[in-house]
């Protein structure tokens, strides 16, 4: 075979490679959108307005939580679209590896989530998306590089992530009712437990002298350790920069992460809000 029909044939090959990877990405991204529809269509038609008599026997501790975290009167959607940058860690604790990232999400404890994010560091895109279903993430759009999810161990991850975010974004899915309990730490400290689907995640929630959540931790099912097994294990985060987003005034910075509370935590999150709505269903 000639040389010019030899590299003729290879580009053709890799064109074909190219472009089968890139509607896979495509189809990746349409599964983004179609998630986030499904959880918005979750969204409380018409809610209840927040009536502060409601708290009435909850934990001192969580009484102040959401009076500082939902203004009387507020329609208590449970349902958050989230837009925030920050850095993404792809490292360890000694060599963060830290990426600039901007993300959107759909949040809606306790159905489910969907997190899309884009991150560089210099030449390199890393993109993808985390849900209650799956992580999936591509290098330089087109090289698929983790693949995960739709198995117990997934499942049982991602609940403690969303139950934990929505602390911070979507009090209102807390608030007490079927499958949602609170019990005291002390004075400054509470834990909610949220149940859903066969799934259970304890989330322990510290508030400032105003009431506004500063630490949230919990044990985590994850395999982000060294030898790679899925075990409970410390996870958490600190908020501040807290603003008024429709009633409910949320953390718009955070900074979270494995390991928390131990000489091992490593902080691979660190974003700030620069847009929080709920949208009508």
């Amino acid at each position: 075979m000639p040389v010019e029909a030899s590299v003729s044939t290879a580009l053709g090959l890799v064109l074909v490679v190219f472009l089968a990877l890139y509607a896979w990405r495509l189809r990746d991204y349409r599964a983004d959108e179609k998630a986030m529809q499904r959880l918005v269509s979750t969204q409380p038609h018409r809610p209840a307005r927040f009536d502060p008599a409601r708290l009435a026997g909850l934990p001192a501790a969580a009484q102040r939580y959401f009076r500082a975290a939902i203004e009387p009167g507020t329609p208590l959607f449970t349902v958050a679209r989230i837009e925030m940058r920050g850095r993404f860690g792809m490292g360890s604790r000694e060599r963060p590896g830290y990426m600039a990232m901007s993300a959107r999400q759909v949040l809606a404890a306790p159905e489910g989530f969907v997190w899309s994010m884009s991150a560089r560091r210099g030449p390199m895109i890393f993109s993808g998306s985390d849900s209650e279903r799956w992580t999936r993430f591509w290098l330089m759009g087109v090289l698929p590089v983790a693949r995960l999810g739709g198995d117990p161990d997934h499942a049982r991850s991602a609940f403690g992530r969303y139950v934990a975010e929505a602390v911070f974004w979507t009090p209102a899915a807390l608030l007490p009712g079927p499958g949602v309990t609170w019990e005291a730490l002390g004075q400054s400290c509470a834990r909610v437990t949220v149940a859903h689907g066969g799934l259970s995640q304890a989330v322990d929630v510290e508030v400032d002298s105003d009431g506004r959540p500063c630490e949230v931790r919990f044990d985590r099912w994850s395999n982000a350790n060294a030898e790679r097994r899925h075990r409970l294990q410390p996870f958490g985060g600190r908020l501040s920069a807290f603003r008024s987003f429709d009633g409910f005034c949320l953390p718009t910075h955070v900074e979270a992460g494995n390991h928390f509370g131990t000489p091992d935590y490593f902080p691979f999150f660190v974003v700030d809000v620069t847009r929080v709505d709920f949208p009508e269903p």
